[in-house]
């Protein structure tokens, strides 16, 4: 709060020291925010929300986290027509109080646009580990278009939140420098959105891998489908090279049974196995050559030393045999 203050003799009004070290943005924030009680049945999911709540090794340990001190960092939501309130970040904590069987939790409830809404949503939950390839791919295409439906927006004053001036500023650059990625990279997770659902359930489970998968999206539904079969019949997976080779193919409208059995048959020329190696130092065996000799012939003369005692070994041995 601010105080009064007679400085020589006149009473002037100074701001506290949060104030005057605060931005407007987090003044706006602290007369928007209201962490509340709610209770577990008044918090509904955010819509098409792309990151998925796993019942895995993680979500036990945040169970017993939730059991030991409870809600440590309070979710947020904002306030629905409908009634109740839309998860923004927090999915994940309410499964684990579900599970650990607690009724309420503590809610940050703020008043946001769906625009904002989502662009927060993708945000918060990015910043997690292990967020999937399929998973980024559907948050980043849906964080985009909000922030192609707010730059539409020429009249309104777009949030520091979102980004300064989208007349200037490309939709996907912000998209890029918020998730510390370059354009291409997030046009390439945005490609996977392409993928009919069972290809991005291999990708999901890293039986396709992200390179190749990008280069398939590029392949029409029913091309999909077709690799898909023959995949599955021969337990296969392209790589990069093959996936770039349907990719053409596809474009060319060359696309076949046939070229996908040829394009996936092929098998690049095998490389022959390097041999082990045996490394010893120079200076353990240098002592007992001369020393004007380089390391490949002390290498020369090491054969030859070990195969004349191979032969004396091997006349040792017909000799005992004679006897």
């Amino acid at each position: 709060m601010a105080k009064s203050r007679s400085i020589y003799g006149s009473n002037i009004n100074l701001p506290s020291l949060d104030l005057l070290f605060s931005t407007e943005e987090q003044r706006q924030d602290a007369l928007l925010e209201k962490v509340q009680q709610l209770s577990i049945d008044q918090l509904f999911p955010f819509p098409d929300h792309p990151f998925q709540v796993r019942d895995d090794e993680e979500m036990q340990k945040m169970v017993e986290s939730v059991k030991e001190y409870g809600v440590l960092t309070p979710l947020i939501a904002r306030p629905r027509t409908e009634g109740g309130y839309e998860i923004i970040a927090g999915h994940r904590r309410k499964r684990a109080c579900e599970l650990a069987g607690v009724e309420t939790l503590p809610v940050l409830v703020r008043e946001m646009d769906d625009d904002t809404a989502v662009i927060r949503m993708v945000d918060t939950n990015c910043q997690r580990e292990n967020v999937s390839a399929i998973e980024k791919a559907k948050a980043y295409k849906m964080k985009l278009k909000a922030i192609k439906r707010k730059a539409g927006r020429p009249s309104k004053i777009n949030s520091g939140q979102v980004g300064p001036n989208y007349e200037t500023i490309r939709s996907n650059q912000i998209v890029a420098d918020d998730a510390g990625e370059s354009v291409k990279q997030i046009q390439r997770y945005i490609r996977l959105n392409e993928l009919i659902p069972e290809l991005q359930e291999l990708v999901e489970e890293n039986r396709l891998k992200f390179n190749p998968a990008v280069e398939l999206s590029y392949l029409t539904p029913q091309e999909q489908q077709q690799f898909l079969e023959y995949i599955q019949s021969e337990e296969c997976t392209p790589s990069l090279s093959q996936a770039q080779q349907l990719k053409v193919a596809s474009k060319e409208n060359s696309f076949s049974a046939d070229r996908l059995k040829e394009i996936m048959a092929a098998r690049a020329p095998s490389v022959k196995p390097r041999e082990p190696q045996i490394s010893i130092p120079l200076s353990k065996i240098e002592r007992f050559f001369p020393c004007n000799l380089s390391a490949e012939q002390i290498v020369a003369q090491i054969i030859r030393i070990l195969e004349a005692r191979q032969r004396s070994r091997q006349k040792s041995h017909n000799e005992d045999r004679e006897r």
